[in-house]
């Protein structure tokens, strides 16, 4: 039993998601997914902005195998700071069906760095959402990315659409590939093609490094399951304009959602209203991930 005491009202995961009706191609890989815990082995960080239900990597890979997907990739909870053991635990367990996205802090060891190579991460995030992480010089950002380039690492940059234009530059200047969690977060009620989200694709097509998750439709709707037809525009301009730098992910367990918990098998539905064609929906699925995170 957990020593942790998951936060008042927070959503714990759906207990019986459904089976997809679509049926995801061979090889698929959910790109964006977490751990948590359990808080007894792994314990969360003291400086955390708030504790979860634990969501262990057995329920994770049991949900991979219900959806019909073949791999994870686990992006490390800022619950768990940059202790990254029950992420290493986790791949560990997959047997290499699993690649990681870490934390680390600029005081890390080019040692450190190398075990978690080893280990199966391929990336570190950084984190702009100020409710969830707590701010980092960006000079201090840009040297853990110069030193993880070397390893074939990339950057994963989580921010809200409203800050883009004060951090347009600094993210313009990082010498990795990026990949944005969740499509920059956009404001769905606001037009697709009006200056925020343009500024955005303005940053996807400038800069060729620069990859997008077209995750997370339960965040960004303001209609709701289960089809999140206010996303979907967003989604799929991003899936036709850029079909090789997309990924997809479950985003399970889901953290801090404040309205709904959503179905996962629903959330695998929506991926072919976002991605219309069998060939868009393999490169999102299995050649983009395959290729980014499995390439060595």
């Amino acid at each position: 039993m957990s020593t942790f005491t998951m936060d008042e009202g927070w959503l714990v995961y759906h207990p019986h998601p459904s089976k997809p009706s679509f049926r995801a191609p061979p090889g698929a890989v959910d790109a964006h997914c977490h751990v948590f815990g359990p808080g007894d082995l792994f314990p969360y960080a003291p400086e955390r902005k708030y504790t979860p239900c634990d969501a262990p990597a057995e329920a994770l890979f049991a949900l991979r195998d219900l959806l019909g997907f073949e791999r994870n990739v686990i992006v490390q909870a800022t619950c768990h700071g940059a202790d990254n053991r029950a992420l290493v635990d986790a791949m560990r367990r997959a047997a290499g069906r699993a690649r990681g996205v870490a934390t680390v802090r600029a005081d890390v060891s080019d040692q450190a760095l190398r075990e978690l190579d080893a280990a199966g991460v391929r990336a570190v995030r950084f984190n702009f959402v100020r409710r969830l992480a707590d701010s980092v010089p960006r000079e201090t950002l840009l040297d853990i990315a110069r030193r993880i380039a070397p390893l074939g690492w990339h950057v994963v940059i989580y921010f809200e659409a409203a800050e883009l234009p004060q951090l347009y530059d600094f993210f313009s200047s990082l010498p990795t590939i990026v990949v944005v969690d969740h499509m920059g977060r956009p404001d769905v009620r606001k037009p697709l093609d009006g200056p925020e989200f343009g500024l955005f694709l303005r940053l996807m097509r400038e800069h060729s490094n620069f990859w997008s998750k077209v995750s997370c439709p339960e965040r960004l709707s303001c209609v709701g399951p289960p089809r999140y037809e206010d996303v979907v525009p967003f989604a799929r301009r991003l899936v036709e304009s850029f079909p090789d730098r997309v990924l997809w992910g479950t985003d399970w367990p889901h953290p801090n959602l404040k309205t709904h918990m959503p179905d996962d098998g629903k959330l695998v539905d929506y991926i072919p209203s976002i991605a219309v064609t069998p060939e868009l929906q393999h490169r999102l699925l299995v050649d983009n991930p395959m290729r980014l995170y499995w390439s060595r």
